[in-house]
């Protein structure tokens, strides 16, 4: 059973590496990594190809033009060939038994979807805090995104027809609610598998892109009025800060 683990390159020479290594040094072998180069020039093209060459089971797909995090996934998922998809952002890492721990535990209560518990990490290393996973539906997701992408494996055959749509931030978040909107459950591994790096930089740091993105998921693809959508933003706002107190 092949695994497909799906990472999207964009400036992240300083992290890179580590996140391929964190890969690398999994318990479970059966695995393609699939990086997807997205930047504008070809300045790291030589970089990462280097990284190809640690192991035959990676594999760099080069975007013509710079697409974006989500639209690079999409590539990764129409090239993969496992049976199940992971994904790893380029400056996160992952616990060394996350694929075999994840893996049994959808196998034996027969899951197509999991997320799990993660630590926060600085640049330094240090753990800054802690997710706890927790099984999500609609209706919570609606009012909390509670799951890290970096620690999401998913039944291919789950997403034959979705993919990951052109957002900067939250296109992760779109996926998980069109997942969930007909009855489908995200399960939960209460256990810390993987470490979300949180850069002073990333865009997933922006509060105005962050407050922008969430209110076009609510009003754009949802299709909430524009008063339920402030609603929804606001209440998914005060959850954030509730998690980060």
């Amino acid at each position: 059973m092949l695994v497909s683990i799906i990472m999207p390159y964009f400036k992240k020479k300083k992290y890179v590496k580590y996140s391929v290594l964190s890969v690398l040094n999994q318990t479970f072998k059966n695995f393609e990594l699939i990086i997807v180069y997205d930047n504008e020039t070809n300045d790291e093209l030589k970089f990462i190809n280097k990284i190809k060459k640690l192991d035959k089971r990676i594999k760099v797909i080069k975007n013509k033009f710079n697409i974006g995090a989500g639209l690079s996934r999409n590539v990764g998922i129409d090239n993969s060939k496992g049976a199940y998809l992971a994904f790893l952002d380029a400056d996160d890492l992952w616990h060394k038994n996350k694929l075999f721990a994840q893996i049994k535990f959808m196998r034996q209560k027969n899951i197509e979807i999991s997320h799990t518990s993660y630590e926060i990490i600085d640049d330094d290393l240090a753990i800054r805090g802690t997710r706890q996973a927790k099984l999500m539906n609609y209706k919570k997701l609606i009012k909390s995104c509670d799951i890290g992408l970096s620690t999401v494996i998913i039944k291919k055959s789950l997403i034959k027809n979705l993919r990951f749509p052109n957002l900067k931030t939250k296109e992760d978040y779109v996926l998980w609610l069109e997942i969930t909107k007909n009855g489908k459950i995200i399960h939960a591994l209460n256990t810390k598998l993987a470490q979300w790096r949180k850069s002073n930089n990333s865009l997933s740091s922006s509060v105005v892109r962050k407050l922008t993105d969430g209110y076009y998921v609510y009003r754009h693809y949802l299709k909430f009025s524009v008063i339920k959508s402030l609603y929804s933003l606001l209440v998914l706002s005060i959850n954030f800060l509730n998690k980060t107190k």
